[in-house]
């Protein structure tokens, strides 16, 4: 157990059975579900409820300055890495909710929590919906590829609220609205169209962008998300029914917003011409992107605009519980619509929507930022009754 003087750091390993076609994650026992965690212990808690964090695949986020200034505040904090730590190639979103459940009931039931609260950071946010509007009503027996899980026979336990942190809509809209729509043809993806090709420096096309450019760039993109779903749908029938059959393959040039080039579109206090990974002419082809590598059913799970079930926005509007959205002004990740969309989409009136100025995705350097957000949540949760 690490000791920061503020709080503890303690390994949690979570493991539960899920039998399975086939194996979806490197090494490891078969049918065996192994979870690592975090639990943030605070030297003086100040509550018996206990805010959950889960990435679908982030690794590393225990240490961000989110969960570890939460649990300074005196709140005890899990924050559990899924299966796909750091690997999201294979990602079945539904099994990810499996994972979330697994940490919820270990938090419960294990560690004792009373109350749980949904910390949805980032792409985590649209994942803590999904599995929140699965547990309050679980609908879904099968995934997109209809594969395992059902999660009607998943036994999910419900949070006590959800916060939404920086928040994606979902994994696929955000894809989508990264996607190079000068693409069309994935298998010569070099072969580009320069009117769409925003880093081609002949494109006749140059910030700041026509409305009407913007609408057919749009539209564009969606048509190239369903293309490459219209194909794995073809290409999973090919599979004859089999489960065990699958097939990867690589998605180019997936970081071509026109919001990283143009700081009229959605204007925040973000840096121009840059994300959080960097110059996103550089990530649009780097190794690093988004949905690089990936695999016919990992797309129909998590990245296709059509068939992905982990929508935040859809999942937002069936959940009873409340609901906190906090965003950052200078955030190169998440667009401040996505945050304004999802606070729309919850569709009863006990929620809250906050914007730290001038903050950027992770507070990275700004400890007053991350201050006014453990701040807020603070407060919020004690209005709800989260905070003893």
């Amino acid at each position: 157990m690490m000791d920061s003087g503020n709080y503890k750091r303690k390994p949690i390993a979570i493991i539960y059975e899920e039998k399975s076609a086939y194996k979806d994650t490197y090494a490891g026992a078969e049918d065996i579900v192994f979870l690592e965690a975090h639990h943030l212990i605070p030297s003086k808690p100040i509550t018996n409820t206990a805010i959950v964090f889960m990435h679908p695949a982030g690794a590393g986020g225990a240490y961000l300055p989110m969960p570890t200034a939460l649990a300074k505040s005196g709140i005890p904090v899990i924050y559990c890495n899924s299966r796909y730590r750091g690997v999201d190639s294979g990602l079945i979103m539904e099994k990810v909710v499996l994972d979330l459940g697994a940490c919820i009931r270990e938090v419960k039931e294990n560690l004792g929590y009373k109350k749980v609260v949904l910390g949805g950071w980032s792409g985590g946010g649209s994942l803590s919906l999904f599995y929140q509007s699965q547990a309050e009503n679980p609908t879904l027996t099968k995934t997109p590829a209809g594969d395992p899980p059902d999660l009607t026979k998943a036994t999910l336990l419900p949070c006590d609220a959800v916060m939404l942190l920086a928040s994606h809509c979902s994994r696929a809209t955000t894809l989508t609205e990264w996607l190079d729509p000068s693409i069309l043809d994935e298998n010569q993806p070099e072969d580009r169209d320069t009117d769409f090709n925003l880093y081609n420096p002949s494109n006749p096309n140059q910030p700041p962008y026509s409305e009407d450019f913007l609408s057919l760039y749009r539209k564009k993109q969606i048509d190239r998300n369903n293309r490459i779903t219209a194909w794995a749908r073809e290409k999973l029938e090919s599979f004859k029914g089999d489960p065990t059959k699958e097939f990867g393959f690589i998605v180019h040039g997936t970081m071509a917003d026109p919001r990283w080039l143009d700081q009229s579109i959605e204007p925040n206090d973000r840096k121009p011409g840059w994300c959080y990974l960097g110059d996103p002419k550089v990530v649009n082809d780097s190794p690093i992107g988004i949905a690089r590598f990936t695999s016919i059913r990992s797309w129909l799970s998590q990245w296709s605009y059509e068939l992905s079930e982990a929508d935040g926005e859809r999942c937002a509007a069936k959940i009873s519980k409340p609901i906190l959205v906090l965003g950052n002004s200078a955030d190169d990740a998440c667009p401040p619509s996505h945050n304004q969309r999802l606070f729309n989409a919850i569709s009863h009136k006990n929620k809250k929507l906050h914007i730290v100025k001038g903050a950027n995705h992770y507070y990275f350097g700004q400890r007053d930022k991350s201050q006014e957000a453990v701040s807020t949540c603070y407060s919020w949760l004690q209005e709800h009754n989260l905070i003893d």
